[in-house]
């Protein structure tokens, strides 16, 4: 199995030192799985697309702005 190094902000890494009993690396890996999923399934679900980027940046337009008409008061 490949190892990885990777890097994390002081503060986080002050709250790791105190708590050493829990497994880290564990932590990570899980995280990394669930977010690989994530893609996965977004792979799968655009591999039939015919979107062009400039479509999905139209779309990306109409429902931002769609939710912050709902949310002005």
């Amino acid at each position: 199995m490949p190892n990885m190094t990777i890097s994390v902000p002081d503060d986080l890494y002050e709250i790791m030192k105190k708590h050493r009993e829990i497994k880290w690396s564990e932590i990570a890996r899980r995280a990394m799985w669930e977010y690989a999923k994530k893609l996965e399934l977004l792979d799968s679900l655009l591999e039939n697309s015919e979107l062009t980027d400039e479509d999905v940046s139209e779309l990306a337009k109409k429902i931002k702005n769609g939710i912050a008409e709902r949310h002005e008061i």
